[in-house]
């Protein structure tokens, strides 16, 4: 999961964020995360622990230090960079979903996203808002996918929706893009 260390102007938001806490513990889907006990972050891994669902937070060292560290997770890793948070999220994540949030919640996003475009993974990336949020986000990417700079395949690779559980089932039928590279050749 990606998201906000902030609440957002809208309770809307929270509200968001806990009910997907929430509805994955009900769906047996353990979520991990970004560790935070503040904003989106903190509010989705409530709603998941009071739900009795699992909840695995990565933490940078450096905001363990500043006391944002969520205490109640059911296990929590504490690394010493953002990279090496990024890499143990990808490591021990199914899929992503991205909700609401800023600069680094995109740039998670993005990450996976690239790291899918290059075959590093093949796991889901979902987006889920609520009242659009997402949406210059993706006319953005239609925007480049036209420009040349994104192929519709790539594009294809994000899948955005409003309701956790239409994007689960999408998750579960979620079978990867063929290798558009192709196979290494030996000469």
């Amino acid at each position: 999961m990606f998201c906000g260390a902030s609440p957002g102007r809208d309770p809307g938001y929270l509200a968001l964020a806990r009910s997907v806490g929430r509805g994955l513990a009900e769906h047996g889907i353990g979520v991990v995360y970004g560790g935070g006990r503040v904003g989106l972050m903190g509010a989705l891994a409530d709603a998941a622990l009071a739900a009795g669902g699992e909840v695995t937070g990565v933490i940078p060292r450096r905001l363990v230090d500043r006391e944002l560290a969520h205490p109640g997770l059911t296990e929590l890793y504490v690394v010493d960079t953002l990279h090496e948070r990024k890499a143990k999220m990808a490591d021990v994540a199914d899929g992503f979903i991205a909700l609401p949030g800023g600069l680094g919640t995109l740039e998670e996003l993005a990450e996976v996203a690239s790291w899918a475009q290059l075959d590093l993974h093949t796991k889901p990336i979902g987006l889920l808002g609520r009242d659009g949020y997402w949406d210059p986000l993706m006319a953005w990417l239609d925007g480049a996918v036209e420009a040349g700079f994104i192929s519709a395949h790539h594009r294809s690779l994000l899948q955005v929706d409003a309701d956790l559980d239409v994007l689960l089932a999408r998750f579960d039928r979620w079978e990867a893009p063929p290798d558009r590279w192709g196979s290494p050749t030996v000469a």
